[in-house]
This record gives structure tokens, sequence and C-alpha cells, in this order.
């Protein structure tokens, strides 16, 4: 009896500078595979400092000075404007931009069947994986979350890269000088004056991919007419990666001293993230807890409509036990572990 044919299975791109990929026109994706971003791009003191001169231009004339500053930014944007993508779901510029290479905001995994050709998988594995942290700033949805839930504040104020950590001298650094931050600070806006800050640290973790550069698949999916079809390489989410080697450190590091102040910190991740996670014991109240999980997932409404982010669940965990989580896995007994040293050396060089 002749053996039925597998279903190939591989991870490719869910979205593409916000568009859906599987749903977009053959033409669309061949234009997307072709473009290529140029020009210096602005940083965030200059789009300030457009923003800053063109409301002072409505109270009344610029200095010489000013205007000139003002045209030239003016024109840098104009330029960049036709020759950079923009970035759907960036909230912390007035000028939202992509800015990953590429432009791939997140992955997903596809079948591929015979007589039936490619499509998403179904079930649990179909989550879709996302690649850039700034896809987790759609509409400040998490920001609102968690300001509400944590701050009772629907509207908090976000602070980006807080000096945390500072040296205490060595080979590179003076004493004093800032070697590490809190990536965000959500801080209440609504409390009465003269009552202590209300805020909360905020780590977002996106997923980091193992596998070929992502920038040969584009120029594949351009040179072949834009057409739908599974990727040359494989490629995966590394949650290895991203999990024990990048979030946790970050976590044993900050927690503590979080936990001393009587602070949490939340943690932005997405349900697949979680999901790869060992598992973690959780606890009933979030005034037991250490680290505040809030994990998101992407929802289509329709074919062909955007994927929107949404906060889906919360999970309440200390520091240690988010580690266990992270670490996904425990020891082997030392006699498994002396027995597969021994076989290796039985085997040889």
């Amino acid at each position: 009896m002749a053996r039925k044919p597998k279903d190939k299975e591989m991870f490719h791109i869910a979205e593409w500078y916000g568009l859906s990929f599987h749903d977009l026109t053959d033409a669309d994706r061949q234009r997307l595979g072709r473009f290529k971003a140029s020009g210096k791009m602005l940083n965030k003191s200059e789009m300030k400092r457009i923003v800053d001169l063109r409301t002072k231009s409505k109270f009344g004339p610029l200095t010489a000075t000013e205007q000139k500053r003002l045209t030239d930014l003016e024109s840098r944007l104009i330029a960049l404007q036709a020759t950079q993508m923009p970035c759907p779901f960036r909230t912390d510029t007035p000028f939202p931009f992509c800015n990953k290479p590429g432009g791939v905001c997140s992955m997903r995994l596809y079948q591929e069947r015979p007589g039936s050709g490619i499509q998403p998988v179904t079930g649990k594995r179909a989550y879709i994986r996302g690649m850039c942290p700034v896809r987790y700033q759609e509409n400040n949805t998490v920001a609102q979350h968690i300001g509400q839930d944590l701050l009772g504040d629907p509207n908090p104020f976000q602070v980006g890269e807080v000096g945390f950590l500072e040296s205490t001298g060595n080979l590179d650094s003076d004493p004093g000088q800032s070697v590490g931050n809190i990536d965000m600070v959500l801080a209440a806006t609504n409390t009465s004056p003269g009552h202590p800050m209300k805020w909360a640290a905020v780590e977002i973790q996106a997923v980091y991919f193992s596998g070929k550069e992502m920038g040969k698949e584009l120029t594949a999916i351009a040179n072949n007419g834009g057409r739908l079809a599974m990727p040359n390489d494989g490629r995966r989410p590394d949650y290895r990666s991203s999990g024990p080697k990048r979030l946790m450190p970050q976590l044993q590091i900050k927690v503590p001293t979080l936990r001393r102040w009587g602070k949490k910190m939340a943690v932005v991740v997405d349900i697949a993230f979680f999901e790869s996670m060992g598992k973690m014991r959780e606890v009933p109240d979030v005034s037991n807890c250490d680290i505040v999980w809030y994990l998101v997932d992407f929802i289509q409404a329709a074919p062909g409509a955007p994927f929107e982010l949404q906060v889906i669940d919360r999970r309440l965990t200390t520091l240690e036990h988010s580690i266990e989580g992270l670490t996904g896995g425990i020891p082997v007994a030392m006699g498994d572990f002396e027995g597969a040293i021994q076989d290796k050396m039985n085997a040889g060089p």
C-alpha cells in the first residue's frame, strides 16, 4: 500500500509591514519583497524638535535659526516618507516608521498539503509569534491594560529607558555611570498631589528566530512574482534564546530590587511564548506576586483584515517560580548524566 504523503510544515511570515502576508495579492508580496528602505532615519530628539517647532510657529514667528532648523528637518521627513515604510503599531514617536530591516512583524506556522496548497495551520499551533517588540505597542492596548490593572489609571504616562543600574567603577565605566535601564515604566497620572508616585516596570519580550537571515527569503519572494509558496529555508522561533538567555537574566537583575521597593514587574509576551516555557507555579493574588505576566494574542476578525493585539490573560508568579518556568526543565540524575558521558567515551573521538 502506498504511503500517504506527509504534510509539510514550516514557519513563514504572518505580518509584513503590518499586513497579513497570507492575504496579500501576489503583486503586493512582490512589491514588498523588492522594497528597500533608504535614507538616514530621524532620531527621536529630531522628531520631537519638529513637533515642538511646529507648535511654536502657531503662536508666533520663529527665529531665523529655528525656521532654518524646521525647514531642514521637514525636508528630511518628506524624503523619509518616500523611502521608508510606515509602522502601523508604533506609539513611541510622532512619525512612526518601520525600523526593522525587511519589515517582518511576526511569523506563523504554515502547512503544504498535497492537492490543497499552502495554508496556515489550525489549532493550538496556529498562534502568531511576535518577532518585533514594537508590534506590542499597537494602540497602546498593553500599556492601558496594565495601567488600569496595576495602577488604577487607564492612561498612564509612559517613560522609556530609565537608568536602573550604576557602575561601581571598572575598566570601561566610571563610578556612577549608568550601565542598565528599565526599558519602560508606566506612571499613574491620576494620583492626588502629595501622594506617593504609583508606577510599574514593564518588560516586553518578542521571540528571536533561528535560521538563515530573512533578506534572502524576501528576495526569493520578489523573484517568484510574489507567489505564495513555502519558504526556501527553515526557520523556527528560538524560545531558548529568548527566554532563559535573554528574559530570565533581566528578571533576575531587576525584580529583586523592585520587590524591595514594593513594586511589580509586568512582563508582556504572546501566548505562544508563554506556553513554550515550562509550567510555573502561580500565586492567587497580585499582592503576593513579584511578576505579572500579561499574555497577548493577535486576532484576525475576518480573512483579509489586519491582526489586532488583544490582552487575553494574566498570570501571577514569584520571581523564583518564573525562573523555574523559564528554565523549562529539571536536572537529570547524576548517574544518567555520567552514563551519557561514558557512552560518548566508548564511542571514541
